[in-house]
């Protein structure tokens, strides 16, 4: 299948003499064209739940397939080939290299995977253009606000064109406003482009733009059902 599918995945973490419980035994599927969220405490096992969807960590029991790929059968090579090639992070801070400027932060990526090309060029030009960038190309990260920057950051994780995205609380360094925007992008983008993405949240005002949303409790995750979904189209996802 495409898209990302956990079969009950449990992750224990051993401290000392005793074993602590993460993530306790979680079934999830997330197809191409789905955004959700997940929201919970702290310390209640979102973080573990992103690290092993992003093949950063191992589960301890149960299977994770990306994209048709069980990630429990591949060895550190390909994984580590599997979250350049499969995998786009979006991070609380934008994280950008500090000496490219925001064409070059793309193409970096890129070159990381192999030989630029003038396609690539043009297709990183043409995806920053989308994300309201085009006069920002040769801006480096201190002459963006932060707004931009999360944008760049957006527009660097879709940019080798991935199966999944992933985004851990992208929203913690912004204001209300610049908050939306960002997570509109997301939203539009995963549609436009048939991605399966998966948001880490604290800020419920955002759930919106999500298909579903899941709370994760003690390890365990599950369908929240209290939130109303309103349907966003990606026509009316219109960024300033």
């Amino acid at each position: 299948m495409s898209g990302i599918q956990f079969n009950s995945v449990s992750k224990l973490y051993q401290q000392g003499e005793n074993q602590v419980l993460a993530l306790d035994d979680v079934s999830l599927t997330v197809e191409q064209g789905e955004f959700i969220a997940v929201i919970g405490p702290s310390g209640s096992g979102k973080s573990t739940f992103l690290a092993i969807a992003g093949a950063l960590l191992q589960s301890s029991k149960g299977e994770v397939i990306l994209n048709g790929k069980s990630l429990n059968q591949l060895n550190p090579k390909d994984l580590a080939r599997l979250r350049l090639e499969e995998i786009g992070f979006i991070l609380q801070t934008s994280n950008l290299v500090p000496y490219l400027n925001v064409l070059e932060q793309l193409l970096v990526v890129k070159k990381m995977a192999g030989k630029v090309t003038k396609e690539d060029k043009e297709n990183a030009k043409e995806l920053l253009e989308n994300l309201g960038l085009a006069s920002k190309l040769k801006k480096l990260p201190d002459q963006l606000s932060g707004g931009e920057r999360q944008r760049t950051a957006i527009a660097r994780a879709f940019i080798n064109n991935p199966s999944i995205i992933l985004a851990d609380e992208p929203t913690a360094s912004l204001d209300s406003k610049r908050a939306h925007e960002v997570v509109q992008l997301i939203a539009r983008e995963t549609k436009a482009r048939n991605k399966a993405a998966i948001m880490v949240t604290h800020d419920e005002r955002l759930l919106e733009y999500c298909d579903q949303v899941y709370r994760m409790e003690d390890g365990r995750l599950k369908l929240d059902q209290s939130f109303e979904m309103k349907t966003v189209s990606s026509k009316e996802m219109i960024i300033e």
